[in-house]
């Protein structure tokens, strides 16, 4: 066997072991030090607030800091503020309107199953009791079993249902805790952001150095460019959609067109989840007018974030929509709805790996060749 095979076969196994075991050290350290992850990340964001206060204002490191903390707290604390007003809103007004809601529903439930499932149940006694003794006895068996299944999965999920309240009593501790040492966290390092980064470049080569930054301006660009594009998206989205529910006079349409917007992350769902069991509800209390309205805003809202989306997608950072799309698939079947976010961010990672060609460089590793250059 040739030997140059060999050596490359042992270095794709390198980079292979390598990588899986960087991920995995990431995600296993990650648990423990996510408060110093979450402030580098935002130490990471203030930067250039922090720099503009000490350069152009003449704020002392500590004080630009500070202040910079307080105005995305601020910003924070606003937004929840907001959406818990909406939300105390909506469910008083629920809670107002519900019950008529709820009786409407169970005339027609009462209606349809008089008019429906009456006749096609006595259709079915007068064929079970033709049955002989035998397939009477199979038939009750495949019943009893249906029951028994039914019956535990919904002892499941009430016992998974109540579970998951001391576990969440017991979670509010720990996050509490982990809040409190992340902005501690944030505090420290972006005050001592220059220095540590000083420190950090004295122990990289000139040359590594040059690519870490050039990786890092591709990657802030991108990503900054994904969460710009989703951003205008979901504005979009939101905008059209309170546009109409005013027109049909809807009342918290501001909350309904939050909470549209935010559901119109997720893959295939989307503003589907908020608007077809709405137009259902319509069509079954006999309203045909919202229905009609609602399909129209509906059919509207797919239009624009189709035909948009992959304008601003490729305009921001250049992804493409099925990529993009996979992306998001597989990230959310294998990290559930957090994978909503990382797919396309390790997408973009990705893509900026290769446009930098450090993918390149890592095939003329494995071949035994020298790497090619940046491109400038």
């Amino acid at each position: 066997m040739n030997l140059e095979y060999l050596y490359r076969a042992l270095r794709f196994v390198f980079v292979i072991v390598g990588t899986a075991a960087s991920v995995y050290l990431l995600l296993l350290t990650a648990k423990y030090t996510y408060p110093f992850i979450i402030g580098i990340c935002l130490a990471f964001l203030m930067n250039p607030f922090i720099t503009f206060l000490t350069g152009k204002l003449r704020f002392p490191r500590a004080l630009a800091v500070l202040a910079s903390m307080l105005i995305l707290i601020a910003l924070i604390a606003g937004l929840i503020t907001f959406l818990v007003t909406e939300t105390v809103a909506g469910a008083a007004y629920l809670s107002d309107v519900l019950p008529k809601h709820l009786n409407t529903m169970i005339i027609l439930i009462q209606d349809y199953f008089q008019a429906k499932i009456l006749p096609l149940y006595e259709k079915i006694i007068s064929l079970f009791n033709n049955l002989e003794a035998g397939q009477q006895d199979t038939v009750l068996s495949n019943i009893e079993n249906i029951g028994s299944s039914i019956g535990t999965t919904l002892t499941n999920l009430i016992q998974t249902t109540l579970g998951f309240v001391p576990k969440l009593i017991g979670w509010l501790p720990g996050a509490g805790t982990g809040a409190i040492f992340t902005l501690l966290a944030t505090f420290f390092i972006a005050k001592e952001w220059n220095k540590l980064l000083a420190k950090t470049q004295q122990f990289l080569p000139d040359k590594t150095l040059q690519n870490i930054r050039k990786v890092i301006i591709e990657l802030e660009r991108a990503l900054f460019g994904f969460i710009r594009a989703q951003l205008t998206l979901i504005s979009m989205t939101t905008l059209i959609v309170l546009i109409g529910l005013l027109i049909l006079r809807i009342e918290f349409a501001i909350t309904i067109a939050l909470i549209t917007g935010f559901v119109d992350l997720l893959p295939y769902l989307g503003t589907g989840l908020v608007f077809v069991p709405w137009i259902i509800y319509a069509l079954m209390t006999g309203n045909l007018s919202l229905a009609l309205g609602l399909a129209i805003l509906y059919t509207v809202v797919i239009v624009q974030r189709q035909l948009m989306e992959p304008k601003i997608l490729s305009s921001s950072i250049g992804l493409d929509p099925l990529a993009t799309l996979v992306a998001i698939f597989v990230g959310f079947k294998i990290l559930g709805f957090l994978g909503l976010i990382l797919g396309p961010i390790v997408l973009v990672i990705i893509r900026t790996l290769y446009k930098l060609h450090i993918l390149h460089d890592v095939w003329d590793f494995i071949m035994g060749r020298k790497p090619t250059d940046f491109p400038e």
